[in-house]
């Protein structure tokens, strides 16, 4: 490559250009499907938007506090000069999808926890960018982030080109839609810059009307406490306003991705860790109540659902086994509300109970809430016996 880190000039300039020219030429050999280059300037704009969207009481709690981390990319990597965006495209369609069945309710997996965690793939995939980036210039300075790095994965992409952010909050890309990963490097080497695209929603709305809970307050603002998808990974009894949207749902939610007509007819198939196995995307409900941690481990470990543990998953199948009404379940979900130690769970389990109708649902609540000590779980089932 010559002397890259010279002084400025026009060999310098030229220098950079054919090295990026050669990354990109590379991105298949490394398991990449999109790579843009932006600039490492703080992102002034987003900072305004991040303040205005916690003094709304918008944030999910998930993200990291510091404004500052999240928007300027030099207090990560001092003397930073460029972010190379990554994105790598993974699956929106099943297979041959199992089925529910009497006495066999299943469950969804939303598609980021299909296949190998994410976290794992894309770390790989920026690690191997880094190593190809060393062996030309062995003295670059080099920091990867993925997701649950502190700078905004949308925010690195959109100035990098990767795509637009899409009305729901989605990066959507041209040639994979919004079913893609983002991860980023940020490093000392003055790559030249690539250039954003333009807005691709126009006028539709499609994703803001679908929302089961109503979670976007306009185009591009989310209210994070009202996405089933965080209600999904909480920890917390789930109020009950969002327990029938909820569906079977046991972690994330696809559903302002899924009409998008952006994503229509796009199912990447050839990233061969993402690709999904059925019984683990659709699980049956039944199983994944009794299962000891190990047992989770090896069903979902591998997968970006078990970031958070089982027990969101179990009370996220139990509110399931409401909506499906089999009596078939009745006897597990009894024994929850009288045995297991988790108010979340027992909480959930007495909801379920009361969908299945008062003969059945009545004296079990009724014989629960005389042991129960838990006040809110106590709340829990006086409101689900006064409804029934």
């Amino acid at each position: 490559m010559g002397n890259l880190s010279g002084s400025p000039g026009g060999g310098y300039a030229v220098g950079w250009r054919k090295l990026k020219e050669e990354i990109l030429a590379a991105k298949p050999a490394l398991g990449i499907d999109k790579l843009g280059f932006a600039s490492a300037e703080p992102f002034t704009e987003l900072k305004e938007r991040l303040l205005r969207h916690r003094e709304l009481g918008r944030e999910s709690g998930f993200e990291e506090p510091d404004l500052d981390k999240r928007t300027d990319p030099e207090l990560h990597l001092p003397g930073a000069r460029s972010i190379l965006s990554i994105a790598v495209a993974y699956p929106s369609r099943l297979q041959d999808p199992p089925r529910t069945e009497p006495g066999a309710p299943r469950g969804m997996m939303a598609r980021t926890a299909w296949g190998e965690d994410y976290h794992r793939v894309l770390t790989d995939r920026l690690n191997r960018l880094a190593a190809f980036i060393r062996e030309r210039v062995p003295e670059a300075r080099i920091e990867i982030m993925v997701d649950t790095g502190a700078l905004s994965d949308r925010a690195v992409a959109e100035r990098a080109g990767i795509g637009w952010v899409g009305k729901n909050c989605s990066i959507i890309t041209p040639e994979f839609g919004s079913w893609v990963y983002l991860g980023e490097m940020i490093t000392d080497l003055p790559f030249p810059p690539d250039t954003a695209l333009g807005d691709g929603c126009g006028d539709c709305t499609l994703c803001l009307d679908a929302c089961p809970t109503d979670a976007f307050a306009g185009p591009r603002q989310l209210d994070a406490k009202r996405c089933l998808s965080f209600w999904t990974q909480s920890k917390d009894i789930i109020p009950e306003e969002f327990r029938v949207p909820l569906g079977n749902r046991l972690y994330g939610c696809d559903t302002c991705q899924q009409v998008c007509p952006k994503n229509k007819g796009k199912n990447a198939a050839h990233n061969a860790e993402l690709q999904p196995l059925p019984e683990q995307a659709k699980p049956l409900l039944l199983p994944i109540l009794t299962m000891s941690n190990k047992e989770f481990k090896e069903a979902f470990g591998r997968t970006a659902a078990a970031w958070r543990g089982k027990k969101p998953i179990q009370r996220n199948a139990v509110l399931a086994l409401g909506l499906f009404r089999d009596p078939a379940t009745l006897p597990e979900l009894r024994h929850i509300l009288l045995a297991d130690p988790r108010p979340e769970l027992r909480a959930a389990a007495a909801w379920s109970i009361s969908r299945m109708g008062g003969g059945e649902a009545l004296p079990i609540l009724e014989a629960a809430l005389e042991e129960e000590q838990e006040a809110a779980v106590r709340d829990e089932i006086g409101l689900c016996l006064r409804q029934l």
